[in-house]
């Protein structure tokens, strides 16, 4: 490891990390991992923008493979987007990122001073996973779930322990905290990713009341306006053991842009900021905070969009029933799980990829089953189209 570090980490926070049980030759690897970007990428297997296992874009096929939205961000942000481009010559021509935490703090009804806005989702639980879990205390998943934070959580040395979903395929708090009742840090993704499916706030609470009292429990909701269900930032608006945390890559069709949240204490954002200060607030895109704001208030857009991807999902899931296949029940995002009967995976996607088709990958707890992303109307008739092409070739 090179003296010179992507990031500088004072004594006050190396006698924190040691006291946590991380040895000094972690030092190192802490900074690169929250430095971020290229350095990062070179030393960890699977870090990379999004931290997601994005598939390459194949040229002219149907892209349902990358949970993306299928379509941009809504006019209201791409005309606000657009006026900050002819204000590129600031850093922030007028106050963009209060702006932003203002807006979320109204429609979440949460405290301004609670937002934190990040270029994405991946500084955010990289930075969550270094300062909540340790060597000496783990992370809790579910299996399967968003894979990333297993890796950070491995790569940094802290025991992962990852719990299968329940019969109705949301979080099993209870198990959860029966495989690490000293974790420092619970990760409930819902909608789950890959599974689309929701664990109810309830067991959230449980958890939260169950939990050992210094731990933290991150709900990410990533997927949550597909879903229209209840959020868990009433809890992160009053609790100091909880964080939320959004993006906009997903329903509101910005992954390009980069935009992400987290809602939580001051006091646990104070920590997560220790080991660079507030620089990530001058690595935000302004282009992405103004879309971004604007976004937040389309209410009417928000709901036709979700209309549009359940009526999609509802239509494409009715055909693969008709085919025979089998679907993990119960999503209510953009994203279901599809089980093939005697092909694998990896045979489907090749079918599907030479069909013009790209869909995604599978999860070692279902290794029989494929994620397929619910993209636009004419999207899922292709997908449809493609499937009883390849089923009856």
């Amino acid at each position: 490891m090179p003296d010179t570090l992507p990031l500088s980490l004072d004594d006050d926070l190396k006698h924190d990390l040691v006291t946590r049980g991380y040895d000094r030759r972690s030092f190192g690897r802490i900074a690169v991992l929250l430095g971020g970007g290229v350095a990062a990428a070179q030393v960890m297997p699977g870090f990379g923008p999004a931290f997601a296992q994005v598939p390459k874009a194949a040229t002219g096929t149907v892209r349902i493979g990358a949970n993306e939205c299928w379509t941009g961000p809504f006019p209201a942000g791409v005309q606000a987007a657009m006026k900050a481009v002819t204000q590129g010559n600031r850093y922030e021509p007028d106050g963009e990122i209060q702006k932003l935490r203002d807006t979320v703090a109204m429609v979440e009804r949460v405290p301004a001073d609670r937002v934190v806005a990040w270029p994405g989702s991946s500084d955010p639980l990289a930075r969550i996973a270094v300062t909540f879990a340790s060597p000496t205390r783990g992370i809790v998943t579910a299996d399967p779930t968003f894979e990333p934070i297993w890796q950070v959580g491995e790569w940094l040395g802290a025991k992962v322990s990852k719990v299968p979903l329940t019969p109705t395929n949301g979080h099993d708090v209870r198990a959860m905290l029966s495989a690490d009742p000293n974790a420092g840090l619970y990760y409930i993704c819902t909608p789950n990713n890959p599974t689309g499916t929701l664990t109810p706030l309830a067991d959230i609470e449980w958890l939260l009341a169950a939990k050992p009292k210094d731990a933290v429990v991150l709900v990410d909701e990533a997927y949550l306006h597909f879903a229209g269900a209840p959020s868990a930032m009433p809890l992160a608006a009053t609790r100091s053991d909880v964080i939320v945390m959004r993006s906009f890559s997903k329903l509101f069709g910005m992954a390009g842009m980069r935009l992400g949240l987290t809602v939580a204490d001051p006091a646990l954002h104070k920590r997560m900021m220790r080991y660079d200060g507030d620089l990530v607030t001058m690595m935000l895109p302004i282009t992405a905070v103004a879309c971004g704001t604007a976004s937040l208030t389309q209410t009417g857009e928000i709901a036709a969009r979700r209309s549009q991807m359940e009526a999609a999902r509802e239509e494409t899931l009715a055909n693969v029933a008709k085919r025979g296949l089998k679907v993990l029940p119960g999503s209510r995002a953009n994203m279901f799980l599809l089980e093939w009967n005697d092909r694998s995976p990896k045979q489907m996607s090749e079918a599907f990829l030479a069909q013009g088709v790209q869909i995604g990958r599978s999860w070692s707890a279902y290794p029989r089953m494929s994620r397929i992303t619910v993209g636009s109307a004419e999207d899922m008739a292709k997908f449809r189209l493609a499937l009883d092409r390849i089923l009856t070739g």
